[in-house]
């Protein structure tokens, strides 16, 4: 994905890999719902999946305070911090439960995104556009894990 997308498109790519990601869910069964397929990630497929609407979630949170002119803390200790507390609270969440957290995190993340000026995304230093790059990628990457564990 480029770097210099304007809105419409980011919006759009993190809604592509949002249906992706939904798609691939669709297609898992029961058992691959339930298994831990990620090296080193004790997570089910599921927990994985739904750590994707979580992630919009702080996103699009990051992204409104930026917006607001605030410089919120972002770093690999706090991403942590928060996908393991997701973790622990998410390990019974069901198929349709995920689907649904996907929709509405995703719809308000979109919704964020597509309204953006230019002017916006470059805010913090460009941390707006880099967020919403990361949004449309996390997604994928996710499902590319998912089906490459889910495979071998």
């Amino acid at each position: 994905m480029s770097d210099d997308l304007t809105s419409a498109q980011h919006a759009a790519a993190i809604d592509a890999a949002r249906q992706r990601l939904g798609d691939f869910i669709g297609q898992c069964t029961d058992e691959q719902w339930l298994t831990s397929p990620a090296d080193g990630d004790p997570r089910p497929a599921g927990v994985i999946a739904d750590h994707v609407a979580h992630a919009y979630e702080y996103l699009a949170g990051w992204m409104t305070e930026t917006l607001s002119g605030g410089s919120p803390e972002i770093n690999l200790a706090i991403v942590d911090e928060l996908n393991a507390a997701h973790a622990a609270g998410a390990s019974a969440i069901t198929r349709s439960q995920v689907l649904d957290h996907l929709k509405t995190s995703g719809d308000v993340l979109i919704s964020l995104v597509s309204g953006l000026d230019p002017a916006h995304l470059e805010l913090g230093e460009g941390r707006v556009r880099r967020l919403a790059i990361i949004a449309a990628r996390h997604a994928d990457s996710h499902r590319d894990e998912l089906e490459t564990g889910l495979r071998s």
